[in-house]
């Protein structure tokens, strides 16, 4: 018997279980899938010697999150490596321009400033107050949502901000991407750049609370560069991994929970689909979305609890094309572009607005958003010597298709249906770097629905398990009073993108949900 069994080895369940090893507790990961990782992990699906990441690529929230500083020169120890990117991020226009992000300010605000010198007037202030301005948001991500923090945390704001400033942040937090990026800036360029941040998180431009990702991730990114994985993402899951079997814990992959079992109210263990059953001593700890949390646990004693689960709401789905490519494209806008880890086509909060719509309804986006990755701009290690490859999020898609936005797809299924979609995806970026289409020497689709065989989290394609609007964040993830991971059952414990502080690729709630448990 162990001490705890944890479903699932997304990154929040080894996270979770590597604090625990390491102080002391006997951890046992089941994993469904052929490797862990959940949606960070690494293989080469087009050639030999391109190396593409599955789903997530971005680090940065991992090398920045409380975790990593507790535990880097260990995770370091056992291999985990960074690559710095100095431009993390870039839009293009169809009039030819482009806006892009680096880790250097001067030259940023120059940017700026060719769109809107009113604009670098205001983004020079956004920048100069950055690190003052954002600290009581960092304080609320890294913190649980509980009475007790939320109330060490009123005390430490208040003091600093005021009422007016408190009352003028709460406002912040609530405002929609298109609010505040038009109460901040007048160049739609520069507007339409930032506002694409907020569709990695479910956060059109036109949804209430979704101004935080953008400014977030305009500040942090010209603050602290972009991070991606030496050699892949799954840099992250090779140290974690080893950092358990190091503390004596263990990962059985190919292992499907069917059941958590449970007796007057406590957690015992689990039941695999093989039929065997592992106890637990302390704690089962489910890394699974809520409607998966809803089956593998049944009726939990809390009807409200219970419902909030079943009823808990996805988001739009991702299509993921991956290229081996002989050279990256060429952007019309300018060379410049080739430097940067994501180019964004994205051209207009409008055109967002109408792709999200369009997926909310059902359909394939006539216009999809496309997120370019460039991974091998700053880490050649990925492809052979000269070559390269190109990471590709559609964005959005539904997870069932009802029809087609631009009325040329009559496929109802996405087996019939990523193929052409994917397609419209490479005209669209085929129209921004002529050529391209030219370069490719290998490709790898992944639709919504090969997201979610291979990671049941991802439901639809979701690559967030689960909106985060406001109804569905903070306090009221992924249900109100359960946000630190607890549920009504004694020792069962939720964890991963579902739960507070949500999706990324920071080690936020399994390492909270950790600390609880071990005692810190």
């Amino acid at each position: 018997m162990t001490d705890a069994i944890i479903i699932g080895s997304g990154h929040n369940s080894l996270v979770c279980a590597a604090h625990l090893a390491t102080k002391g507790w006997s951890v046992a990961v089941y994993e469904q899938a052929a490797v862990p990782g959940g949606a960070i992990k690494t293989a080469e699906l087009t050639l030999p010697g391109f190396r593409h990441d599955w789903a997530a690529m971005n680090l940065s929230l991992f090398a920045g999150s409380q975790f990593s500083k507790t535990y880097g020169d260990v995770l370091s120890s056992h291999g985990l490596d960074y690559v710095p990117a100095q431009n993390p991020f870039a839009s293009v226009f169809p009039d030819g321009k482009w806006f892009g992000v680096s880790a250097d300010p001067v030259a940023t605000a120059a940017r700026v400033d060719d769109f809107s010198p009113s604009d670098a007037r205001a983004w020079r202030e956004m920048s100069a107050s950055f690190f003052s301005d954002a600290a009581p948001i960092f304080d609320l991500l890294g913190s649980p949502v509980n009475k007790r923090s939320m109330a060490k945390l009123a005390l430490k704001t208040l003091p600093k901000l005021g009422i007016n400033g408190t009352l003028d942040l709460a406002r912040f937090m609530m405002m929609s991407p298109r609010g505040w990026l038009d109460e901040t800036f007048e160049s739609n360029h520069v507007k339409a750049t930032l506002a694409a941040w907020g569709m990695h998180l479910d956060f059109a431009p036109d949804i209430a609370g979704g101004a935080l990702f953008p400014y977030l991730e305009a500040m942090a990114g010209q603050a602290f560069g972009m991070v991606l994985g030496k050699g892949g993402a799954n840099t992250v899951t090779n140290a974690l991994k080893a950092m358990i079997d190091a503390n004596g814990g263990t990962i059985e992959c190919g292992a499907n929970v069917t059941r958590v079992l449970h007796e007057n109210g406590q957690a015992r263990g689990i039941v695999l689909a093989d039929g065997r059953q592992v106890m637990a001593k302390k704690a089962v700890i489910a890394n699974v979305s809520p409607r998966a949390l809803a089956r593998l646990a049944g009726e939990t004693g809390n009807k409200a609890y219970d419902k909030g689960l079943s009823k808990f709401r996805h988001a739009p789905g991702t299509m993921m094309i991956h290229l081996a490519m002989e050279d990256l494209p060429d952007w019309t806008a300018g060379p410049e572009l080739r430097d940067f880890a994501y180019v964004h086509i994205a051209p207009s909060m409008d055109y967002m607005a109408r792709a999200y719509q369009e997926a909310q309804a059902g359909l394939l986006p006539k216009e999809p958003v496309i997120v370019c990755g460039q991974p091998t701009t700053v880490d050649p290690s990925r492809a052979p010597e000269g070559k390269h490859v190109l990471w590709l999020q559609v964005r959005m898609a539904p997870g069932e298709i009802r029809g087609d936005a631009a009325g040329e797809i009559a496929a109802m299924n996405w087996q019939d249906a990523a193929e052409p979609f994917a397609e419209r995806a490479l005209d669209i970026l085929e129209a921004y770097a002529p050529g391209t289409r030219a370069k490719i020497i290998g490709k790898h689709i992944v639709s919504p629905m090969d997201l979610e065989a291979d990671n049941p989290n991802l439901v639809g394609g979701d690559q967030v398990c689960g909106s985060h609007h406001l109804n569905q964040h903070f306090l009221f993830r992924p249900f109100r009073g359960h946000a630190d991971g607890n549920t009504p059952i004694a020792n069962l414990h939720h964890t991963g993108a579902a739960v507070w502080p949500g999706a990324g690729t920071g080690a936020g709630p399994g390492f909270l949900l950790a600390q609880k448990l071990a005692g810190k």
